[in-house]
This record gives structure tokens, C-alpha cells and sequence, in this order.
């Protein structure tokens, strides 16, 4: 507020002057301030200090419950379709993986009905 700002007079009851300015000592500003940002959250919010929040609370819990939700269907999916498949390529490249033993393969005719291995004797 600046200093040119006028001022005017409400009358309150003693009790809720009181209780203003127990509530006010509370928050940092002056009484003009502190009331002015109660109307702004009360009219920013739609609320109306007559109503009660258990109605307001509830659609702002189940509102607040559907963003987590569809944020952790996101994360999931981002794990789902990109972490875990590029930690598996990376493990896959950084990995010692072992040359897989062949079995060699040799021409019958080096071999014996009993399984000995006999010599060609042209070669």
C-alpha cells in the first residue's frame, strides 16, 4: 500500500477485532493486507466463508488423486518403453559375454565304426 492510499472505517464487533488481530500478529503485513489476501484466496478459490471445505476438499482430494495417478502412468510407461530396454542394451554391451564353445565338426570318413579316429592315407 502506498502512503497516498485512503482509509475509511468499518465497525466491527470488539470480539472479532480482537480475534483479527490475534489472527493477523500471525502473518507478516498489516491488517489492510492481511485482509485484502483473504478475500483473494477466497475469490481466487471460489469459496465462500459461509460454505464448509468438506465438499470443496473432497473434489480437490479426488482432483489431486487423478493427477498422481495419471503421473505415475506416465513414469510407469517411460520405464516400460525406455529405461528398461536401453539399461538392458547397455548392460548387453558393457557385459563379458562368453564366445560360445563350437563343436567341431568332422567329415565321417576320418572316423572308425568303433569311434577311433584313422588317417586317410592320401593325405
Amino acid at each position: 500500500m502506498s502512503s497516498k492510499d485512503d482509509f475509511k472505517s468499518i465497525r466491527f464487533q470488539r470480539k472479532t477485532i480482537q480475534k483479527f488481530k490475534t489472527f493477523s500478529s500471525k502473518l507478516e503485513g498489516s491488517y489492510s493486507e492481511n485482509l485484502e489476501e483473504m478475500m483473494n484466496f477466497f475469490e481466487r478459490h471460489s469459496l465462500s466463508p459461509y460454505d464448509t471445505l468438506g465438499v470443496n476438499m473432497i473434489s480437490v482430494e479426488n482432483r489431486l488423486k487423478r493427477r498422481m495417478n495419471a503421473m505415475i502412468a506416465i513414469m510407469k510407461d517411460i520405464e516400460k518403453t525406455q529405461t528398461k530396454p536401453t539399461t538392458a542394451m547397455l548392460q548387453a554391451l558393457f557385459e563379458e559375454t562368453e564366445t560360445p564353445k563350437k563343436n567341431l565338426v568332422l567329415e565321417k570318413k576320418y572316423f572308425s565304426d568303433d569311434g577311433a579316429t584313422r588317417i586317410d592315407k592320401k593325405q
